[in-house]
C-alpha cells in the first residue's frame, strides 16, 4: 500500500511538472546577490523546466557573484548601480569561458533597475532588494500588470497609500514573500475576495521570534553591541533586516505592510512573540477560528510559494516540518518598553500621510549608523523619534511627496549623527 501511495504521488508530480513545462514562467529578480535573491535562484535552479530567469539586478559589492549568476542562468538583461560596475561586470564575463559576452544586455542606474522590473517577458518580479530602493522598480512592475513576489516590505511601509491604488488600477497582484505575510496570505487564500472578506477577519496574528534580546533586561540592552544584535536566534538574513529584528522594528514595519496588503486597520493586527518561529502567522476570523501556516524557519518555503503562485508545486529543496519532533510552542506579548521601535511603528501605522515614509527612512539611516558603530543600539529608536517629531506630515501624498519625505528624513537623521559626533 505504501509503495502504491508513493507511485501515485510520483504520477501527480510528473503531471504537475509536465503542465509547468508547457507554461514556463519567466522571472525578473531584483537583488539577486542578497539572501532572498540567492535563495530565489536556488529554487529556480531546481525547477529549470518550469522557471526561466530573464533579468537580474544587483548591487556592486558582489559583482563576481553576479557574474557567476549571469553565466549560470543566462538572463537577457542585467542591471547594476553605475557605469563602473557595468564595465567590471562586462570584463568578468569576457574573462570567463562562457559565450555570453555579446548576448547579455548590461544596463545601470535607476533606469536599468526599472527595466529589469518591467522586462516584457517577465510574468513574476521578485523584489529582494532591501530598503526604499525597491519602490520605483516595484511601481514599474505594477504598471505592467505583473505578479510581484514582494520581499521588499519598505515599498508598502513608505508608500502603501500610493502603491495599493496602482495595484488595483493596473490589475497587478502582490504575493508577499515575508514569511509572516505569506502565512497570512495563505490563510486567507481560500476565503472570499479581498473586498468581501474584510468583515470576516477579527484580527491578524503577526508572529515574531523576539530577536536576540528577547530575554535581555532593559539595562543589558543598553550595552548591546553590533555583534550581539547580529546573532539572530532562528533566521539567517542580511545585516539590515537582522538589526531590525533585534530592535523589533522589523515587526513594526510588518504591521504597516500588513495594514496595506490585507486592507485591515492597525487595531486588527496583533504582534505575538513566538520564540520557536514555527507558526509564521495566523488569521483569527470572527467565528473564533484561527487559521495559520506552520513551517521550519527557512525562507525557501515562502519564496517557492510566491514564485509558483497560484500553483502549489513539490520541491525537494524546501525543508519539511515534523510536528512530532516539536517539543514546545510558546507565545507571549511583546515588551514595548524594551523595544520602543515597535511602539513607534504601531503608533503611526494608521497614518495616510508621509509619516510612515519618515519612520522607514530614519530607521534605514540609523541602522546603518549602528552597523558602522557610530551610535549605540538604543539610539536607533531615539534618532527615529526625533526625526518623526520634526516632520510636518503631508496628507494624501503622491509619489513626489514620498520621494521628498524620504530624502528629507535621511538628511535629517544624518545631520543628527553629525551633530552628535
Amino acid at each position: 500500500m505504501h509503495r502504491e501511495f508513493r507511485s501515485a504521488s510520483a504520477v501527480v508530480r510528473l503531471a504537475v511538472n509536465s503542465h509547468l513545462r508547457c507554461c514556463l514562467k519567466h522571472i525578473s529578480l531584483i537583488g539577486s546577490t542578497g539572501s532572498i535573491g540567492r535563495q530565489t535562484l536556488d529554487v529556480c535552479d531546481l525547477h529549470k523546466d518550469a522557471l526561466k530567469i530573464v533579468a537580474l539586478a544587483a548591487g556592486k559589492s558582489k559583482l563576481e557573484v553576479l557574474a557567476a549568476q549571469v553565466i549560470r542562468f543566462k538572463p537577457e538583461l542585467v542591471a547594476v548601480p553605475d557605469s563602473e560596475s557595468a564595465v567590471k561586470l562586462r570584463k568578468l564575463l569576457e574573462n570567463s569561458s562562457s559565450d555570453l559576452t555579446n548576448k547579455v544586455v548590461i544596463e545601470y542606474g535607476e533606469e536599468g533597475l526599472i527595466n529589469v522590473a518591467a522586462h516584457p517577458l517577465a510574468d513574476t518580479v521578485v523584489t529582494g532588494v532591501v530598503g526604499f530602493l525597491g519602490l520605483k522598480p516595484t511601481i514599474a512592475a505594477i504598471k505592467q500588470g505583473k505578479i510581484i513576489a514582494l520581499a521588499n516590505k519598505e515599498t508598502l511601509v513608505a508608500a502603501g497609500c500610493v502603491v495599493m491604488p496602482l495595484v488595483k488600477q493596473f490589475g497587478a497582484q502582490i504575493v508577499p514573500v515575508d514569511s509572516e505575510h505569506s502565512a497570512i496570505f495563505q490563510a486567507l487564500a481560500d476565503s472570499k475576495p479581498m473586498h468581501q472578506r474584510v468583515n470576516q477577519i477579527a484580527q491578524l496574528l503577526l508572529t515574531g521570534s523576539g530577536g536576540p534580546f528577547r530575554t535581555w533586561s532593559k539595562a543589558q540592552i543598553e550595552s548591546a553591541t553590533t555583534e550581539d544584535a547580529l546573532k539572530h536566534p532562528n533566521w539567517s538574513m542580511g545585516p539590515k533586516i537582522t538589526i531590525d529584528s533585534a530592535t523589533l522594528m522589523n515587526k513594526g514595519l510588518e504591521v504597516i505592510e500588513a495594514r496595506w496588503l490585507f486592507d485591515v486597520s492597525p487595531e486588527q493586527i496583533k504582534v505575538v512573540i513566538h520564540p520557536q518561529s514555527i507558526l509564521h502567522s495566523a488569521v483569527e476570523f470572527i467565528d473564533g477560528s484561527i487559521v495559520g501556516q506552520f513551517g521550519v524557519p527557512d525562507m525557501r518555503l515562502p519564496i517557492h510559494y510566491a514564485i509558483f503562485y497560484p500553483d502549489r508545486v513539490f520541491s525537494e529543496q524546501v525543508p519539511r516540518l515534523n510536528l512530532a519532533q516539536i517539543a514546545t510552542l510558546t507565545f507571549e506579548e511583546p515588551d514595548f518598553r524594551k523595544f520602543p521601535c515597535l511602539a513607534l511603528a504601531k503608533q503611526i501605522a494608521g497614518a495616510n500621510d508621509t509619516t510612515p515614509c519618515i519612520l522607514n527612512a530614519a530607521n534605514e539611516i540609523a541602522v546603518g549608523l549602528f552597523l558602522n558603530k557610530q551610535i549605540k543600539f538604543t539610539e536607533i529608536a531615539q534618532y527615529i523619534e526625533r526625526v518623526l517629531n520634526k516632520h510636518n506630515a503631508v496628507s494624501k501624498p503622491d509619489l513626489d511627496d514620498i520621494l521628498e519625505a524620504d530624502r528629507w528624513a535621511r538628511s535629517e537623521t544624518q545631520q543628527l549623527a553629525a551633530i552628535r559626533n
